[in-house]
């Protein structure tokens, strides 16, 4: 608004402005209220709330949620994502996390440009390592959903206007190694002082994100096991990751300024059931948070199931979440992922008696999440009469299956990609009910942005028509992109 007045300054102060020097006449253009550049510390702030509650607790969850039957769309654009309808081939669906997390991938390239040999920061190694840490997790948690995206021509506006896809492999290997770069930078000495309370995390703990590093060098390199399976990686990584629950990557919300995504997409929309195939799995191991996850709906004040694929499309029906709470976190990535994971690679490596202990530090763990609260007896009671059974008869089965209702509700994306990678191995040991799954409509994916498909003719070709993400795999799963 400042320059577009200055155009409009009147004859008198035009007079004024020739005897100025073009230094004074750009000062005077400045708006001091939005500086042009602004230090890591500010941004790095903002990328770690949106890499949290805007992408990772975003639509996306909502959504991974309906396709894996953690919840049951009842209403409006969740239950046409139920029923296969639109929204699973439309570019609008996922737009706003489309658009989220290339905004969040810029705002870190802009700290890692700082941060790096030659920039304005320079030293500032640990604030550079966070922003690469964060850099693999959105761009990982992209190529997941999505396959094949934009990337090395991605984040230069204003030179490249239609970026070309990058093939899934790829970005995998810069994924790879966006962590270990951040880990040697983690190592490093650096000249500039700790983020502190401006680190929502961690409060600055270097040492923390170095294990929050290591996690998701373990959760990776797994996700990419059908193509090149390195179990005791996965088991290495993972023992230098989190120790116990206090260590785990979390947001925290206050539950008046800061609110769970789940529990304001319920105030809001009022778009979820509790769904019959998670209650089946519960009801199956006598597991004591079947009396935990779910409540009757405050409209009907009965116990009501929603069958997955057949819902009848009414809210205040449906019972409801119960652990949606406005205190919720949103799990960037926990301790039982960590111990869920080396329990898997124990099964596959044929070490059960190590893949037992990792399974029950796991569910005690989960058991013990702050919106289930149920004690470490408790948990291992339920693991010594219900879980220990199953274990000995199919060790893996339990082992996902486990982990999948432990993701109930905050982690129904890292659940969606189990599955599918399951599937693709061969181990198709979660049971899911949506009859449009045999009809060959389950999502193997989210569609683009339409951000992108109505301007980028290189996405727009991908995209097509949208049925793709019911045939093509992503690249990890058998897939081609």
């Amino acid at each position: 608004m400042r320059k577009i007045l200055n155009i409009l300054l009147s004859g008198l102060l035009l007079v004024a402005v020739w005897s100025c020097s073009e230094d004074t006449m750009d000062d005077i253009n400045k708006n001091v209220n939005d500086p042009v550049d602004v230090g890591s510390n500010l941004i790095i702030t903002d990328a770690m709330v949106t890499s949290a509650f805007s992408i990772t607790g975003s639509d996306l969850a909502f959504y991974a949620s309906v396709y894996i039957e953690h919840n049951v769309g009842i209403w409006n654009q969740s239950y046409n994502a139920e029923i296969r309808s639109g929204e699973p081939i439309s570019a609008t669906t996922y737009n706003n996390s489309w658009n989220s997390i290339y905004q969040n991938l810029y705002n870190l390239k802009v700290i890692i440009n700082k941060c790096s040999e030659g920039g304005s920061e320079e030293g500032n190694y640990h604030t550079l390592g966070i922003a690469q840490a964060l850099t693999a997790h959105n761009l990982a948690t992209l190529t997941d959903l999505m396959g094949d995206v934009p990337w090395t021509e991605a984040l230069q506006p204003g030179f490249i206007f239609t970026p070309v896809l990058d093939k899934q492999e790829d970005i995998y290997t810069e994924v790879l190694k966006l962590l270990d770069d951040a880990i040697a930078n983690f190592n490093k000495e650096s000249s500039f002082p700790s983020l502190g309370d401006q680190d929502f995390i961690y409060d600055g703990d270097i040492d923390l994100w170095k294990k929050f590093t290591y996690g998701l060098k373990a959760r990776y390199t797994m996700r990419l096991s059908l193509k090149n399976a390195a179990y005791e990686n996965v088991i290495s990584f993972a023992n230098q990751s989190f120790a116990s629950s206090d260590e785990q990557a979390q947001l925290n919300y206050n539950g008046s300024t800061a609110i769970s995504p789940f529990y304001k997409f319920y105030t809001d929309r009022d778009y979820f059931g509790a769904s019959q195939s998670l209650y089946d799995k519960l009801n199956e191991r006598n597991d004591p948070r079947i009396d935990i996850f779910w409540k009757p709906h405050p409209n009907s004040g009965e116990f009501i199931l929603a069958p997955n694929g057949t819902p009848v499309q009414v809210q205040g029906n449906y019972s409801i979440s119960a652990i949606t709470e406005k205190t919720a976190p949103t799990y960037l990535m926990s301790y039982h992922e960590v111990e869920f994971l080396k329990a898997e690679a124990y099964v596959r490596l044929n070490e059960l008696e190590d893949a037992e202990a990792a399974l029950k530090n796991a569910v005690t763990a989960a058991f013990q999440k702050v919106n289930i609260g149920l004690t470490e007896e408790d948990a291992i009671t339920y693991f010594e009469d219900n879980v220990l059974p199953k274990f000995g008869s199919n060790p893996l089965s339990e082992v996902m299956n486990q982990k999948y209702i432990a993701f109930f509700e905050e982690e129904a994306v890292e659940a969606y990609c189990d599955y599918r990678r399951l599937v693709a191995m061969g181990n198709n040991v979660i049971k899911l009910d949506n009859p449009k799954n045999s009809a060959n409509q389950f999502p193997q994916r989210f569609t683009y942005g339409n951000s992108d498909v109505t301007t980028n003719k290189n996405v727009r070709e991908a995209y097509g028509d949208g049925n793709y993400v019911y045939t093509e795999k992503v690249w990890w799963a058998g897939g081609t992109r």
